[in-house]
């Protein structure tokens, strides 16, 4: 891989200092943090890695004039999604698009940000339907929650411009792969994996709405060994019953309250976690891997979120974070 420095009109200036140490979270704070020589970059400068996501605009320093070295940083193009709001049209509640996603995402990004995003004209093959965003969402939450509906996810890649032409940050929407029955970590790959399993958790909710005394609105809500919640089934008995109570007086109704009880159940029950530190993989965000443990037979699928890529003494690594990882 090549990081390449880019002027504030994102063409080449030439290739990053070997000595200088990367440091992009991709995924969780969506930014990088560069220690290189004093001099070597300036406020609107940009920082790409050609045919990868790795890439940001520079907007910060920290220097001591004692030192030789400085530190920038800068956010990476997906926080740019993150900083962008889609808001409902004015006079309605939401907004609600259809259609193929490259002309969905075309028409919410609008040109933002000095129209920094390319979204390919041909379309993506992945139609959302009618599909309504959260209230004042960001993009990049708007855009994942809508993809995932189709089984696809976004896609970021830094493509080189030619001769005296600017690089592009290319956005589309792509089929989420399935890489379990490919990748599957285990004792056996000699990759340390962690698999945590916690039986502490809550598994009955007791909700409770609007109203006052006897006439409050009330909702159980029962995991079930399978992780699923229901209303009309208790699982957990006994000894292995535990209980919280929920307090939502400003629900709107008991719909409402039993959503917002259900996804409250979802944080408290008891988990199946998985966290692994990968080198040699080629994973995006969004991509799903496996991990087993012979020992506990604890066996998971999970979609990679995080990606933190580290460049010191010329050497690149990645680690990768799954969903559920601390």
């Amino acid at each position: 891989m090549e990081f390449i420095i880019c002027s504030a009109d994102k063409m080449e200036k030439g290739r990053i200092s070997d000595s200088a140490i990367l440091d992009f979270d991709i995924g969780d704070t969506n930014d990088v943090e560069i220690t290189c020589e004093k001099g070597l970059l300036d406020f609107g400068m940009y920082l790409i890695c050609p045919g990868t996501e790795y890439g940001a605009l520079i907007e910060e320093t920290d220097s001591w004039t004692n030192e030789a070295e400085e530190k920038w940083l800068g956010n990476s193009f997906r926080r740019f999604l993150q900083e962008f709001i889609i808001e409902p049209p004015a006079g309605q509640d939401y907004r609600i698009v259809k259609g193929d996603a490259h002309d969905v995402m075309r028409q919410v990004l609008n040109g933002a940000f000095d129209g920094l995003f390319t979204i390919p004209e041909e379309p993506s093959g992945v139609d959302v339907g009618t599909y309504q965003f959260d209230r004042y969402t960001d993009a990049l939450t708007g855009f994942t929650k809508m993809l995932l509906r189709r089984n696809a996810r976004i896609h970021i890649e830094i493509k080189q411009g030619g001769s005296n032409e600017p690089f592009s940050v290319v956005l589309s929407a792509v089929p989420i792969r399935n890489l379990s029955s490919e990748i599957e970590y285990s004792q056996d790959s000699k990759i340390a994996i962690n698999l945590k399993e916690s039986r502490r958790g809550i598994n009955h909710l007791i909700c409770l709405g609007k109203g006052e005394l006897k006439d409050r609105q009330v909702a159980h809500l029962y995991a079930q060994l399978d992780g699923s919640i229901r209303q009309d089934k208790k699982y957990y008995n006994g000894l292995l019953e535990r209980t919280a109570v929920y307090d939502y007086s400003s629900a709107e109704g008991m719909e409402d309250l039993i959503e917002n009880g259900t996804e409250k159940l979802q944080e408290l029950m008891g988990k199946k976690t998985m966290g692994m530190s990968v080198q040699e993989a080629d994973l995006q965000i969004g991509d799903i891997i496996a991990g087993r443990d012979y020992e506990t037979g604890v066996y998971l699928q999970k979609p990679v979120v995080q990606k933190i890529v580290k460049v010191e003494n010329e050497t690149l690594t990645i680690e990768y974070k799954v969903e559920g990882e601390s």
